[in-house]
């Protein structure tokens, strides 16, 4: 029995597509195999590149980062400053209203007392001196 002409034309149809399908799946397979290849002849090359640029990257972040940390630490040292003036400043006030002498306070005693101890040896040795120089009276 003859096949039609519609018939025909179809199985023509299908072969042709079929083979455009084969075709295309071993041009992706060869495609495949090609990046494959390629990856292989410069994968190494590319290695290195890509080391490198993360190198780059690393030392520029942890650039930025240091910057970020000094910018922080500057700011805490600042703020610890201010309050521990804030602490000093309260703790003088408080001691002062119980009467308690501040520290500048007993630095002008200290020094006071250290010139009255010189005024004392010298009132001393004077005496010791003036003395030694006086004949004793004798007593009969």
């Amino acid at each position: 029995m003859p096949k039609k002409l519609k018939e025909i034309a179809s199985e023509a149809t299908e072969n042709q597509l079929t083979v455009k399908i084969r075709e295309s799946a071993n041009q992706i397979w060869l495609a495949g195999l090609g990046a494959f290849a390629k990856a292989q002849q410069e994968g190494l090359k590319m290695f290195e590149t890509l080391v490198e640029e993360g190198e780059k990257v690393q030392e520029r972040t942890k650039s930025a980062a240091d910057e970020r940390i000094a910018e922080m630490r500057a700011k805490a040292t600042g703020t610890w400053d201010k309050l521990e003036q804030v602490f000093e400043d309260r703790v003088a006030r408080a001691l002062n209203s119980l009467s308690v002498p501040s520290r500048q306070d007993i630095d002008v005693l200290t020094k006071r007392v250290a010139e009255l101890t010189e005024i004392a040896k010298k009132l001393t040795a004077d005496e010791e001196h003036g003395r030694a120089r006086t004949p004793k009276a004798k007593v009969e």
